[in-house]
């Protein structure tokens, strides 16, 4: 039987100040982190009331006149509102179905792989790609696909004729998928092969025991314990599903193809920034993250539903 004084003891030693003695360590190595939240995550949200707001720079946020929901009006009724959702929404389709997938292939494969300096080199070459400015991946892509590029020299060498791709609304989505893929897909198999590298050997060891093919445990123990993971990063990128990343295609499009590139947050630095319509631009933006968090709460409950591990909470 335990004794009073013994659970006074084990009571004090797991209390607040103790545990916090006792890794303090770790909550130092997150402050960075959470100061960065705090800063530039939390503190901007605040900034969110210009979109209820006709916005003065001279004025301030809290002097400027309240116009309700007037940005929205104008945002739904702007000739252009509706092409603008239209191209967002394919390039976010185009993006999630094509190129998501696509680190997790890879990480299939580089994990069957057994010279382990092959299996090296193929992953930093595939992840170098990632710490390219996408302004100098859009200077490549210039120069590889323009008048005098590689691409319209390989035409010519067959007797074709030059083709101006960059100024083709037809191509512009096939190569936002393909340089999407060049540039990120290497980064995202770091994290599928630590979840693999982290799956307890002995299931492998019994699987080949009963007699299973690479092939087979590939399929019935090693992706299965991937969908978490994949169910959890999908959920994280859904929730941008209408924030695409303006350096991208700020760097790809030009005025030939906005018919089918311009997107939210191309338009949003026309207006906001090079026409100084800091309200209306919020709004956007707003309308983005609602957008956003609907999406997120809404697969959220369908992850919870295919996996117990596969939701965010």
């Amino acid at each position: 039987m335990v004794s009073v004084k013994t659970k006074n003891v084990v009571a004090k030693s797991s209390g607040p100040k103790n545990h916090f003695k006792k890794y303090w360590p770790y909550y130092v190595m997150m402050l960075p982190g959470i100061i960065y939240l705090i800063m530039f995550k939390y503190v901007p949200m605040m900034g969110s009331v210009i979109a209820f707001k006709d916005y003065s720079a001279y004025k301030g946020i809290w002097e400027s006149a309240w116009c309700g929901l007037e940005n929205f009006k104008k945002l739904f009724m702007y000739p252009d509102f509706y092409k603008i959702l239209r191209n967002t929404i394919v390039l976010g389709l185009l993006k999630t179905v094509l190129t998501f997938p696509i680190p997790v292939i890879l990480a299939l494969m580089l994990n069957e792989l057994r010279n382990a300096k092959v299996k090296k080199g193929i992953q930093t070459i595939i992840c170098i790609p990632y710490f390219v400015s996408w302004v100098v991946v859009g200077g490549l892509v210039f120069d590889i696909f323009g008048v005098g590029g590689l691409f319209n020299n390989v035409r010519e060498f067959f007797g074709m004729d030059t083709l101006l791709v960059m100024q083709k609304e037809i191509w512009f989505r096939p190569i936002y998928v393909l340089s999407t893929i060049w540039k990120e897909s290497g980064w995202g198999t770091v994290v599928y092969l630590a979840t693999i590298s982290s799956i307890d050997p002995s299931l492998y060891e019994s699987a080949a025991i009963d007699g299973a093919s690479r092939f087979q445990k590939m399929r019935y123990i090693t992706f299965p314990l991937l969908i978490p993971t994949v169910l959890t990063l999908f959920l994280l990128n859904i929730g941008s599903f209408l924030t695409l990343g303006f350096d991208q295609v700020y760097n790809l499009y030009t005025p030939m193809t906005y018919a089918v590139a311009d997107i939210f947050d191309t338009y949003v630095f026309r207006v906001g920034i090079q026409q100084a319509q800091y309200s209306f631009a919020t709004a956007v933006g707003l309308f983005q993250s609602v957008v956003g968090l609907i999406m997120v709460v809404t697969f959220n409950k369908i992850a919870n539903k295919v996996s117990e591990d596969g939701g965010l909470w």
